[in-house]
């Protein structure tokens, strides 16, 4: 029987493997990565690793990536990122993504869009045929304009759900925006669904990650399997 967090722990370590002394590494945000976290502090204590930098994804990833020494910067100070190791909520056959679950989605994608290396870290529970199988997108929107873009959404077939962050209270990103969870339904061809969110000037960000990932490792318990996307073969 699969073990999500044994799973999650095998995904999360193997990723390190791929990061060598000197490298930039985008760090992802959620509780897969926590795990890639905590071993690259290890190697980093232990001399395995040297000289490496990181840029965090989340307010969350940063605090955690100091507690564990782990050097940061910035986009003042590096602006291209070896790898980044991040999580995702879902993942379809092509490698494509949806992203969002913890809330960070739009520097996530601004980590994977600026790195020649994207790594995503999953268990077995998030692989499906098709996006919107099991995961709704969420899309950032401007707080001024919020209920203008769930008309939007709603007029292009979805349903959406405004995110709360307990009670009544509704949640803020790190940039202090809203995020409307929204179905879309399974997505055969989530291209366009994607260029129908990218034109809308109250949304600031999507789940749909397309053409990101240049890499895929799935944990299932202690074992594991690494996919490569078509344009690292």
């Amino acid at each position: 029987m699969t073990d999500p967090k044994t799973s999650k722990q095998t995904a999360g370590r193997k990723a390190v493997d791929f990061i060598e002394s000197g490298m930039v590494i985008g760090l992802g945000t959620g509780s897969t990565v926590l795990y890639t976290l905590e071993e690259l502090s290890r190697r980093l204590k232990e001399g395995v690793l040297k000289n490496i930098a990181c840029l965090a994804s989340s307010m969350r990833t940063e605090q955690l990536a100091m507690q564990l020494g782990l050097p940061l910067t910035d986009f003042r100070q590096m602006t291209r990122i070896d790898i980044t190791i991040d999580g995702a909520d879902e993942v379809d056959e092509r490698l494509n993504l949806i992203k969002g679950g913890g809330g960070a989605l739009l520097r996530e994608k601004i980590l994977a869009q600026n790195s020649t290396r994207s790594i995503v870290i999953v268990d077995q529970s998030k692989l499906s045929k098709f996006l919107g199988e099991k995961w709704s997108v969420p899309v950032e929107v401007l707080p001024f304009a919020w209920q203008a873009e769930a008309a939007y959404i709603a007029s292009i077939g979805g349903e959406y759900r405004i995110r709360k962050s307990g009670g009544d209270e509704l949640y803020r990103t790190d940039q202090y925006n809203y995020i409307l969870d929204c179905q879309f339904g399974i997505m055969e061809h989530p291209e366009a669904m994607a260029d129908l969110l990218d034109r809308r000037a109250g949304v600031m960000g999507h789940g749909l990650f397309l053409n990101l990932a240049t890499d895929l490792i799935v944990g299932n318990n202690k074992d594991w399997k690494h996919m490569q996307s078509e344009r690292m073969r």
